[in-house]
């Protein structure tokens, strides 16, 4: 999504330790994600190419709203608007979180598991706080 290159150019003007520990995270999670788009295609349409294309089109949203973030967003951004974005980017993916895909992971009916997966991310935020 653009919106993780916006963040990611953000961070890394104002902190750029942070922002490449931000980068390296969204890496690990753009590896699921490539995944999840390219292997419906590829089986919806039997197309390594459209699979392939479809993934890469995804993929270059990120570099080109860092890009879009550096000629639009440069010149206004103040620790006060940082803290805005920040705000905004971690109440959308809590409500994602929360709203969509605790949900959809509890109608597996498998409890347990979800609450466990739950806590092991939390953990692995955690570590990765006193880590970076």
């Amino acid at each position: 999504m653009q919106s993780e290159g916006i963040i990611t150019y953000l961070t890394s003007t104002t902190d750029f330790r942070l922002g490449i520990t931000l980068a390296f995270a969204i890496a690990l999670h753009n590896i699921p994600e490539g995944i999840s788009i390219s292997i419906p295609i590829y089986y919806s349409t039997g197309s390594r190419r459209k699979a392939l294309f479809y993934t890469f089109i995804s993929g270059i949203s990120e570099p080109l709203g860092a890009v879009l973030a550096y000629f639009f967003l440069a010149p206004i951004v103040t620790p006060f608007v940082m803290g805005l974005f920040y705000a905004i980017i971690a109440g959308i993916m809590v409500h994602i979180s929360v709203y969509e895909l605790l949900p959809e992971s509890c109608s597996y009916h498998k409890i347990g598991l979800t609450v466990l997966s739950l806590l092991i991310g939390i953990l692995f935020m955690f570590i990765g706080h006193f880590v970076f």
